[in-house]
C-alpha cells in the first residue's frame, strides 16, 4: 500500500482550518500545527472550557462557519486522517535534501521538518516531518506610538477583542476605540454589548474617501450590510462616532485615566484648537494589520509588497510551500477561507502528482478575487494619518523592548547621518529585543522617514540554546 503523502499546516484560523480539511478529505495525511489551546486563530478565538461561557456565539459572526469548520476538524481528527497539535509554537521550518519540484519525495524523513516548542514554557522541542507545508499563520496588529501609549489600560484593538473572545473579560469599564481600519466596529460593538461603556469611536479615516471606491464596495452588499449592522449597534449603544479624527495622547498616573482626542484636516494633520479630553479606562488602538511572514521569509519565499507572493494555486516560489490566509495579504476570515479551500485543493492534487482542476475551487477563486480587490480599497481608505509622527514628542518610548525613545531615532536619522530601518537599528538598539521589532518596526520606520523594509530572521521566534543543542523529539 502507498504511503500516504504528509501536508503540515502551520496555524488553524480560518485558512488553516479550511485547508487541512480540503487535503484530509483528498487523502493526505494532514497535521495541524498551531500555538494556540484551540483551533480557531484570532477570528474564531474560543474561550477556555473551564470558563464556561454559556452563549459563546454571542461574541462571534460567522457562527455556523465556524461550526462547520470545528465539526469537520473534529471527525477528521477521530477517523485519523488529521493530527491536531496544539501549543505548538513554530520557530523554523527547515528544507532538508529530497525537496525536488512541486512534488516533493516522501521517502526517508521528509521534506521539510517543521521545528516547534511545546507547551507555555516554550522550552521541549518537537519536529513534525512533511511532504508539504502550509503557512498559514495569519496577520499581526501594526502599532503607532503616541505621548503616553504605554500606560496600563492602552491596548490594542485586537488584544482587547481577544481578552473579550478568549477570556471572557472586559479590558475596563469605560473605553475609547480609535486609529483606523474595518477592526474597529466589531472591537466596539463587542464591547459595548458585553458590558463596557464606549465613550467614543475615533476613525481617522475619511469618509468621503469611500465614495472614490464605490463602484468596487458595491459589487460587496454583504460587506455593506455587515457595515450597517455595525452602525446600527453603535447607534443602539449611543456610542458617538467620530471620523477624521485621531488620539493626541494618553494620559495618566500609574494607568489610563482620560485620552485627548483631536480633528484631522485634509492633510492628515491634527487640527489646533480641536482636542478634548475624554475621560476612560480603556483606550482599545488598531491601526490596521500586518502579515505574518517570518517562517516563509527564513525559507526563502518571495514577497509581494509586505505579503507572501503566491500564484493562482496560492503556492510560493519555493516548491512544497503553500500560503494562505492573511500571511499573503490582509483580507478577514472570508478571504482566508477561499485561500485556504484552494490551496487544501491544490496540495492534494500536486502530492498525488496532479494539477488540481479550476472547476474544482472555481467558487474560492471568484471570492478571492472579488475580495482582494474589495480590501484593497479599504486599505486605501484606511490607511493611518499621514503625518501622525508629527505628534509623537521626544519623550515617547518607541521601541518598549529595549526603552529607546523618539528622540534617539531623530538623533539617528538627523545627527548621525541614518537612512535605513538597519541603521537606525544599530545605533539605537530599537527593534533589538524579544519582539524582533515586530511592534515598534513600523514606528520607527515612520519616525525615521524610511522605507519599511522586511527584515528576514533566521527563526521566527526567541529559541533557548539548549533546544539548538537537544535532538528534537518527534511529533508526526
Amino acid at each position: 500500500m502507498t504511503e500516504r503523502r504528509r501536508l503540515a499546516v502551520i496555524g488553524a484560523g480560518p485558512a488553516g482550518l479550511t485547508a487541512a480539511l480540503a487535503a484530509a478529505t483528498r487523502g493526505v495525511r494532514v497535521t495541524l500545527v498551531d500555538s494556540a489551546p484551540q483551533a480557531g486563530g484570532q477570528f474564531y478565538r474560543q474561550a477556555a472550557p473551564g470558563l464556561g461561557a454559556r452563549r459563546p456565539q454571542a461574541l462571534h459572526h460567522q457562527w455556523r462557519t465556524w461550526e462547520r469548520l470545528r465539526d469537520g476538524l473534529a471527525a477528521h481528527v477521530a477517523a485519523g486522517r488529521v493530527t491536531h497539535l496544539t501549543d505548538h509554537h513554530v520557530w523554523f521550518v527547515e528544507r532538508q535534501s529530497g525537496t525536488a519540484g512541486d512534488t516533493a519525495t516522501a521517502q526517508g524523513s521528509g521534506s521539510f521538518a517543521v521545528h516547534a516548542l511545546l507547551g507555555p514554557g516554550q522550552e521541549e522541542p518537537v519536529t513534525v516531518h512533511a511532504d508539504a507545508v502550509l503557512i498559514a499563520t495569519g496577520g499581526y496588529e501594526k502599532v503607532l506610538p503616541f505621548p503616553g501609549w504605554t500606560l496600563p489600560g492602552v491596548v490594542t484593538a485586537g488584544g482587547a477583542q481577544a481578552m473579550l473572545k478568549g477570556g471572557l473579560v472586559l479590558p475596563g469599564r469605560t473605553a475609547v476605540v480609535a486609529g483606523t481600519g474595518p477592526l474597529l466596529l466589531p472591537v466596539a460593538v463587542g464591547l459595548a454589548s458585553a458590558g463596557a461603556r464606549v465613550a467614543a469611536l475615533v476613525e481617522s479615516a475619511d469618509p468621503r474617501n469611500f465614495a472614490r471606491q464605490a463602484r468596487v464596495l458595491a459589487a460587496h452588499p454583504a460587506k455593506l450590510a455587515e457595515g450597517a449592522r455595525y452602525a446600527a449597534e453603535l447607534a443602539r449603544h449611543r456610542v458617538r462616532t467620530q471620523v477624521r479624527g485621531t488620539v493626541v495622547a494618553a494620559h495618566g498616573t500609574g494607568r489610563l485615566e482620560a485620552v485627548t482626542v483631536a480633528a484631522l484636516d485634509g492633510d492628515g494633520r491634527v487640527r489646533p484648537g480641536t482636542e478634548r479630553r475624554i475621560p476612560c479606562d480603556t483606550l482599545a488602538v488598531g491601526h490596521g494589520m500586518l502579515p505574518h511572514t517570518d517562517l516563509a521569509e527564513a525559507l526563502g519565499c518571495r514577497l509581494d509588497g509586505v505579503g507572501v507572493a503566491v500564484d493562482d494555486e496560492q503556492r510560493t516560489d519555493v516548491p512544497g510551500v503553500w500560503a494562505a490566509g492573511e500571511t499573503t495579504g490582509i483580507g478577514g476570515a472570508v478571504l482566508a477561507s477561499a485561500e485556504g479551500r484552494i490551496a487544501g485543493l491544490s496540495i492534494a492534487a500536486r502530492l498525488d502528482s496532479r494539477t488540481a482542476e479550476r472547476s474544482s475551487y472555481a467558487s474560492a477563486a471568484k471570492a478571492r478575487a472579488g475580495l482582494r480587490e474589495f480590501f484593497a480599497a479599504v486599505d486605501k481608505v484606511c490607511a493611518p494619518p499621514a503625518h501622525w509622527a508629527e505628534q509623537v514628542t521626544d519623550e515617547t518610548v518607541v521601541c518598549r523592548c529595549e526603552e529607546v525613545p523618539a528622540s534617539a531615532v531623530r538623533e539617528a536619522v538627523d545627527e548621525l547621518g541614518a537612512g535605513d530601518v538597519r541603521t537606525v537599528k544599530l545605533l539605537t538598539r530599537a527593534g533589538m529585543g524579544w519582539c524582533q521589532g515586530r511592534m515598534c518596526g513600523p514606528a520607527v520606520a515612520g519616525l525615521a522617514r524610511c522605507p519599511e523594509t522586511p527584515s528576514r530572521r533566521p527563526f521566527a521566534r526567541p529559541v533557548p540554546l539548549g533546544v539548538l543543542a537537544r535532538e528534537p523529539g518527534e511529533a508526526s
